[in-house]
């Protein structure tokens, strides 16, 4: 009976399709970590379609090659393998970063928009390439993936014909995700577990293209990211137009003071030596507005660290869900409509349809648990 429950146990902990494998080289709430280089500046702005002279506050990932034109940085996937990636060389301590860009198609391809810090405190936006209808956010704290219940699918007008301004406007009381100006999800310090999964330290952007369902990528991660990849329909190909980034504490550098992780141990370092002028943080706020299922895939990166892990309508209004629906260990999909962002684009995309298709995912899940709980129950009928 013990391997039976043990069997059933280990199970239901991969039901949930959407898996965080994120890493750090140094954790600083486990040991003593170098400071983080800060942004001094109070705001950058990256304009991919001029070239590469963008791509100067930002480090590339091993193997990859951006090439870039009128759509700005295009990150392509041609064959098995490769995740073309970059992030910034710095970090900011709460801000805004403002993404216009179009996602690319493809089953089992996602995109991803993630800021992550060095403990792993995270918030997403993924974008699924079999999914032409919506848009992933998500976050995590200090790494805790004990529950995959975070995650709420929003409706974007074809996201991958469509270039969107997805944001995510993050202070130390709340974070917002905005997709082309308007809020969609809203997340208080209190709601992520009173705080304790509060995404809250310095935190680096990273933006790139991989294969959820390619060739050795766990079950789980295969059925979130849509199915598996067929890599003779490449290439697959996201496109970023621009980054805007504000962060609301410049500094050349952020110390962890201790190893709580949290936002009032970060010491904010405003010279070039962390040993100069200094101040611990003071709660921050922001007037300004921001989108859900992260997931992360860890890669091979000159830098050492891993990337991560992502609707339609005339009118759009905040998502009104409880804590406790966003806690239910289900992926959810908001009714909200977002406004088409280019005339160019489809008319619009119903919000019915992205519900049945989150519909359809929660089933799959819900007959996984019940075959799972019929299999426990035969076990013990046969004892």
């Amino acid at each position: 009976m013990r391997s039976q429950l043990m069997i059933a146990a280990a199970s239901l902990a991969i039901l949930p399709s959407v898996l965080c494998q994120t890493f750090t080289t140094c954790d600083p709430t486990k040991k003593t970590c170098p400071d983080d280089p800060g942004l001094n500046a109070g705001s950058l702005d990256a304009d991919f379609t001029q070239g590469s002279g963008a791509n100067s506050s930002f480090s590339a990932a091993a193997y990859t090659t951006l090439t870039y034109g009128d759509n700005g940085a295009e990150f392509t996937i041609t064959k098995q393998g490769q995740a073309p990636t970059i992030q910034s060389n710095f970090y900011i301590f709460f801000g805004m970063i403002s993404v216009t860009m179009r996602a690319a198609p493809g089953t089992g391809i996602v995109s991803s928009v993630v800021l992550q810090s060095d403990d792993l405190d995270e918030i997403d936006w993924e974008w699924l390439g079999g999914n032409s209808a919506t848009v992933e956010t998500n976050y995590f704290g200090k790494g805790n993936t004990t529950v995959y219940d975070r995650a709420i699918y929003y409706p974007v007008s074809d996201p991958q014909d469509n270039f969107h301004t997805y944001a995510i406007d993050w202070t130390a009381d709340r974070i917002q995700w905005i997709i082309d100006g308007t809020v969609v999800r809203t997340l208080q310090y209190g709601d992520a577990n009173e705080g304790k999964n509060y995404p809250q330290t310095p935190m680096i952007l990273k933006m790139g293209n991989w294969a959820g369902g390619g060739e050795g990528q766990p079950e789980g991660t295969i059925e979130w990211a849509g199915g598996k990849t067929d890599f003779s329909e490449a290439p697959f190909t996201m496109y970023v137009k621009n980054v805007q980034i504000t962060n609301y504490n410049p500094a050349s550098s952020y110390s962890f003071t201790d190893t709580s992780g949290s936002w009032k141990s970060i010491k904010v370092n405003t010279d070039a030596s962390s040993g100069g002028n200094s101040s611990n943080m003071t709660m921050s706020s922001s007037t300004s507005s921001p989108s859900t299922t992260a997931s992360v895939a860890p890669l091979d990166q000159n830098t050492g660290a891993a990337v991560a892990v992502t609707s339609t309508g005339e009118s759009y209004s905040v998502n009104t869900a409880s804590v406790s629906a966003l806690n239910s260990g289900t992926a959810m999909v908001a009714t909200t409509q977002v406004p088409a962002a280019t005339a160019s684009g489809s008319a619009t995309r119903s919000a019915t349809q992205a519900t049945q298709t989150g519909s359809s995912e929660a089933g799959r899940l819900g007959i996984g648990a019940l075959a799972l709980l019929l299999t426990v129950a035969l076990g013990f009928w046969v004892l």
